[in-house]
C-alpha cells in the first residue's frame, strides 16, 4: 500500500521551485518569507479546531496580571479553581475591572479583560495563588526546517501551498497570480465552511445543555 502524502516544510519549499519554476538564490531565499506570510494570511481569515489550545497557570496573590501564552490571538473563556471547585471567570471592559478593583478587597477573581495584547487583567486581586484555565485561539507553531509539520500542512495543504505561492507571485510580479488566488480562495471556502459547521454544533450543544 502507497503512504498517503504528507505536506512537510521541506517538500513545501521544493513544490514551490517547482510551481514557481524557479530555483535562482534571490527567489529561494524568499521562499520561508512566502511560508510565514502563507501563514499569517490563513491565521487572520480563519479560527479551528486545531488552533484551540488549553492554557493553565498558578495567579500570584495580590497580582491582577496574568500573563499570556505565546502566539495568543483570542481568548474564548476562563475560569479559576478554589477549593477543588471550577468556576467561570467572566469577560469585562477594563475600566469596569479597574472600578471594581478599586471598590472591592482582594478575593476570588471574578472577571478579565485584555490589560495589553501580552498580558490579561482580573478582579479582584487574587488572595491566593489560585489555579486557572483559560481556553484561547493560538496562532500555530510556524513552519521551518526544524518545524515540518503543523494543523495547517496536515489539515489544508492546498490552501497551505497556494497561499505561500500566492505570496511568491506576488513578489514576483507574475501573472499566474490569479491562477493561485483562485486556487487559495476555494481552498479556504472549505476551510470556512468547516469552521460555520463546528460553530453551529457547538451552538446548539451549550443550547441543548
Amino acid at each position: 500500500m502507497t503512504a498517503s502524502f504528507v505536506l512537510t516544510y521541506d517538500n513545501l519549499v521544493t513544490t514551490i521551485e517547482q510551481y514557481l519554476e524557479r530555483n535562482d538564490a534571490a527567489v529561494v531565499s524568499q521562499i520561508p518569507v512566502f511560508i510565514t506570510l502563507a501563514e499569517f494570511e490563513i491565521a487572520q481569515q480563519i479560527k479551528t479546531l486545531g488552533q484551540i489550545e488549553v492554557a493553565q497557570g498558578v495567579m500570584s496573590v495580590g497580582n491582577p496580571i496574568i500573563q499570556k501564552p505565546a502566539r495568543w490571538r483570542k481568548t474564548v473563556s476562563m475560569s479559576v479553581t478554589s477549593n477543588g471547585e471550577k468556576t467561570p471567570v467572566f469577560l469585562r471592559k477594563y475600566e469596569y475591572l479597574t472600578n471594581y478593583s478599586a471598590e472591592s478587597a482582594n478575593g476570588l477573581p471574578l472577571y478579565y479583560a485584555d490589560y495589553d495584547y501580552d498580558n490579561w487583567f482580573v478582579s479582584p486581586s487574587p488572595d491566593q495563588a489560585y489555579a486557572f484555565e483559560v481556553l484561547i485561539y493560538q496562532r500555530l507553531q510556524p513552519l521551518s526546517s526544524a518545524n515540518q509539520t503543523n494543523w495547517i500542512t496536515n489539515n489544508a495543504p492546498n490552501a497551505m501551498l497556494f497561499g505561500a505561492l500566492l505570496q511568491a507571485v506576488i513578489y514576483l510580479k507574475d501573472d499566474a497570480r490569479q491562477i493561485f488566488q483562485q486556487k487559495y480562495d476555494m481552498a479556504m471556502q472549505a476551510l470556512k465552511a468547516e469552521d460555520v459547521t463546528r460553530v453551529g454544533d457547538r451552538s446548539a450543544i451549550a443550547v441543548d445543555s
